[in-house]
């Protein structure tokens, strides 16, 4: 038999947040000693969003001294799962996470990491989150081009971010589009959700497990109407912290709401 070149894009690193299965192409340059993605980060500095992630731990390890074993975490938009495996790392005996991720690649090193790391807690998904439950038809980057993965966009529209490739959005395949209120919980105490501009439509599938439970919220909103978002959680009695390009909600309830303060304009948990 022929021996056919074949690129080998995933890799595996050994991290700061354990085995990591990785694409080395994770990155997008934006000049000769810059550039922003999950694997820049993970290959320059062994680590991704670290402070961000300690900080989500801190948050976890409060919510079960606060409410008791059995925690529930939901990551939307896990991408290959460096939050993922922390939490499940963390919550080993006394909680549990859901992730999703709706790139199949992306996925498919998630649900890797998953297992190479004995994450046993953790329940891997490839769908979308939004509103409600249904299909939705996307596009998918090339993975052999340097590029951003985790600032891929799944719907076009006039001012997509330039992740390292241009995406062409007339290809599509059908992916399963699913809301957190479909999951049916019986408890839910955190959900960090990183959907690129699809945030508001999470919340929107949420909002009854929002209504009954009170998580604590980790939220990007550089993409999406952070106005709207605000509003919606105030109506829904939670108090909002900045944290960079990320928004922390706590329900005004919550013991943990009077523990946070800022320090240098850093968001800390007492």
């Amino acid at each position: 038999m022929l021996n056919i070149p074949r690129p080998a894009p995933f890799v595996l690193l050994s991290s700061n947040h354990g085995t990591m299965i990785v694409n080395r192409n994770d990155y997008h340059s934006t000049g000769p000693n810059s550039g922003y993605g999950v694997g820049y980060q993970l290959f320059n500095t062994s680590s991704c969003e670290q402070q961000e992630i300690d900080f989500v731990l801190a948050l976890l390890n409060k919510r079960r001294i606060n409410f008791g074993d059995g925690v529930v975490a939901i990551d939307c938009g896990a991408n290959i799962g460096t939050h993922t495996i922390e939490w499940g790392r963390l919550m080993c005996n006394w909680g549990e996470v859901i992730s999703f991720e709706a790139q199949e690649r992306i996925y498919y090193a998630l649900a890797g990491n998953v297992a190479i790391n004995n994450c046993l807690n953790v329940t891997a998904k490839y769908s979308a989150v939004g509103s409600k439950c249904s299909t939705m038809e996307i596009s998918e980057p090339n993975y052999l081009i340097p590029s951003s993965y985790g600032s891929f966009e799944l719907r076009e529209n006039s001012n997509n971010e330039f992740i390292g490739q241009k995406i062409d959005y007339t290809k599509k395949k059908t992916i399963s589009l699913i809301s957190i209120d479909s999951l049916s919980l019986a408890r839910l105490d955190f959900i960090k959700i990183d959907v690129e501009g699809m945030e508001e439509e999470v919340l929107a599938g949420a909002k009854k497990a929002i209504e009954k439970f009170s998580p604590m919220m980790l939220i990007e909103i550089i993409k999406s109407n952070k106005t709207a978002i605000e509003c919606f959680l105030a109506e829904n009695g939670y108090k909002v912290f900045s944290a960079g390009i990320n928004i922390v909600a706590i329900h005004k309830d919550d013991p943990t709401c009077d523990s946070l303060k800022y320090e240098n304009d850093i968001l800390f948990l007492n």
